[in-house]
């Protein structure tokens, strides 16, 4: 039987709208909650969110998401079977960090009760990424490419979940507002962060954040991830680069890190919600394949 493949993410891939649409990618977006409001994170732009969060620093209403439905995912997966679809490739935020990976297989398993005539025509295949923003939007715009291109349902998979298995994310936060509200560190190390002008460098590799680092001053921020980046990348490998809403750091990433690898970015992934909110938008990092033992 001829595959016909279908790609899908969620909203935490912060894969950005050009992709989503030229590869026919399909992307379940977060709900978000501010207050009374509610909406989805892909229904404004990326600096109409920052503006948000940043403005929830002062009323202290902050941005909240939910998890992806099981009832969504059930739409999602009626919706491809009667298309024809016979494998969708779902990669999702991490299982350690939401709900909706275990949504997404919960649903999987009563779609096949409601529609036993679908096992071994149509094939559900979910992927916990265990991580978040490009480190799996990356890996998921690549899938649909190699789909595009004729490869098997298998060596997609194959192709995923080898990169993210090595994949990670180091980034530096210029403001300690959010990464102390989300309990990244505690009040107290980051009052005293804030009176020595420290900032985190964070590294999320296999769901598991960690502070690697910490530099004095903004202009600090970028050669440390350049240094922490070359060490660590394996080399000649693609990497991609996040930031947020400071452009000028984000130029500073990008022509840094080109002249320390001797090759470019692919391209930069803005965070969205899920990175954003815990973190704040004055981040500025690199995604790559670390090196085996790393």
């Amino acid at each position: 039987m001829v595959e016909k493949i279908q790609i899908m993410t969620d909203s935490g891939s912060d894969i950005p709208k050009a992709f989503e649409k030229k590869h026919n990618i399909k992307i379940l977006s977060f709900p978000i909650s501010v207050g009374d409001r509610g909406f989805f994170d892909r229904d404004m732009t990326d600096a109409e969110y920052y503006n948000l969060i940043l403005d929830s620093v002062k009323s202290e209403d902050f941005p909240k998401t939910a998890q992806i439905t099981v009832m969504r995912f059930i739409e999602s997966y009626e919706e491809f079977y009667k298309a024809g679809i016979t494998d969708l490739i779902y990669t999702s935020i991490a299982d350690l960090g939401s709900a909706t990976f275990a949504n997404a297989t919960k649903a999987r398993d009563e779609f096949y009760e409601d529609n036993p005539e679908a096992l071994g025509v149509f094939r559900i295949h979910i992927i916990d990424s265990g991580n978040y923003t490009g480190v799996y939007g990356w890996p998921v715009i690549q899938a649909a490419v190699k789909s595009e291109k004729g490869a098997s349902a298998a060596d997609i998979i194959d192709y995923i979940t080898d990169w993210c298995a090595s994949a990670e994310v180091n980034f530096g936060c210029y403001t300690l507002d959010f990464v102390k509200r989300s309990g990244r560190v505690s009040t107290a190390a980051a009052f005293v962060g804030e009176m020595l002008g420290l900032r985190p460098v964070i590294r999320i590799k296999q769901a598991v954040s960690t502070t690697t680092a910490k530099v004095r001053g903004d202009r600090a921020v970028v050669p440390k991830v350049v240094d922490i980046t070359a060490e660590r990348i394996i080399p000649g490998t693609p990497y991609v680069v996040i930031a947020g809403n400071d452009k000028a750091a984000e130029d500073d990433m990008i022509k840094n890190i080109t002249k320390r690898l001797g090759y470019p970015p692919e391209m930069t992934f803005y965070v969205g919600a899920a990175v954003a909110a815990n973190v704040g938008p004055c981040v500025v990092g690199t995604i790559f394949k670390a090196r085996p033992g790393l």
